[in-house]
């Protein structure tokens, strides 16, 4: 496996691992346009002011995909997502390891943190199992019915 820069066909991949508006905005959070093109998308991704990684294997099919930048100072992972037809299979675990190595060392920050919505059971777990836990923001969170989490 490896974390490149997203190209095209990944970011096309990306977009149809998403059924529904609902399903869009608890990856995306708000401000996100729905329906969406390939032109919306990339540019409701950041994808020139956030770094973005594609994690694919070595035929360079996409497994993940990942987002960061600093906040609070920390590495602040965003938009973390598996391929649904790799979930299951460490793919995340792996994702967030390559992330939060290539984020610290370019932020020069020690930590990470991330937002998590309540109801994504399966991405807080997988998320505690890496090394997360839940903590108090030092504002008003940003979205509604999310969790804070950190890694040290």
């Amino acid at each position: 496996m490896e974390l490149i820069k997203p190209c095209s066909s990944h970011i096309e991949n990306l977009m149809k691992w998403f059924s529904c508006e609902q399903e869009l905005k608890d990856w995306t959070g708000p401000n996100f346009r729905y329906p969406y093109d390939l032109a919306s998308f990339s540019a409701d991704l950041n994808l020139d002011s956030l770094k973005a990684f594609s994690l694919v294997d070595d035929k360079s099919n996409l497994l993940a995909f990942g987002q960061y930048y600093l906040r609070l100072n920390r590495c602040h992972l965003a938009r973390l997502a598996v391929n649904p037809s790799c979930r299951g299979k460490g793919i995340a675990k792996e994702l967030m390891m390559r992330l939060s190595e290539v984020g610290t060392a370019e932020l020069k920050v020690n930590a990470c943190s991330l937002f998590v919505l309540k109801h994504n059971k399966s991405a807080i777990k997988a998320y505690e199992k890496f090394g997360f836990s839940e903590s108090d923001y030092p504002d008003k969170l940003p979205i509604d019915n999310c969790i804070y989490m950190i890694k040290r």
